[in-house]
């Protein structure tokens, strides 16, 4: 068995799309996955499946039973614990000595064009910086994230792919919990 995260977009924001998470759990193991953990609201869930799992294919069962179950479409992107861990030690902006607040990691359904990713990267969101790297993109926000330009919606727009926003903390507790 190896461990996974899967990532939802836009659960149980503002009261919109809502599934517990003990539904959610519940879900999963009627897919047949193991060892369920989820954190927080956001739809932020750890599981193992077969060794031999299909990532792709795990994405869309996933997406597919949300959609049959509650009538919505919820965006599934899932990572490795070695991916996730990569993510982690790839972030450029990280320093000990700036709060954990202004970090931000974007998680990409997909490699983004390189021409796109070009465009996006070498404008200047200053007091806010990007870093786009391979499919994440790293956020340093001097302000809180809702206020800086590189909103998820906006980084989905630009690099023409799905994509969710998780906080430093959250993407830390998401790594303690695997």
């Amino acid at each position: 068995m190896s461990k996974y995260i899967s990532i939802l977009r836009g659960i149980n924001v503002g009261g919109k799309r809502k599934i517990l998470m003990t539904d959610l759990k519940a879900l999963y193991s009627k897919l047949g996955f193991n060892n369920i953990i989820t954190y927080i609201q956001s739809g932020n869930v750890i599981f193992e499946a077969n060794d031999t799992s299909n990532i792709a294919e795990m994405e869309n069962k996933i997406a597919q039973e949300i959609s049959t179950q509650y009538g919505f479409d919820v965006p599934v992107i899932i990572r490795t614990m070695e991916a996730w861990n990569t993510a982690i030690n790839e972030n450029p902006f990280f320093d000990e000595n700036i709060d954990i607040k202004q970090f931000h990691l974007t998680i990409l359904k997909e490699i983004p064009n390189p021409e796109l990713v070009h465009n996006l990267s070498d404008k200047d969101y200053a007091p806010d910086k990007i870093h786009i790297h391979s499919n994440h993109v790293y956020i340093q926000c001097e302000g809180k994230y809702h206020q800086s330009k590189l909103t998820n919606n906006f980084i989905e727009k630009k690099l023409q792919t799905s994509a969710t926003t998780r906080n430093w903390k959250t993407v830390l507790k998401i790594n303690e919990l695997l």
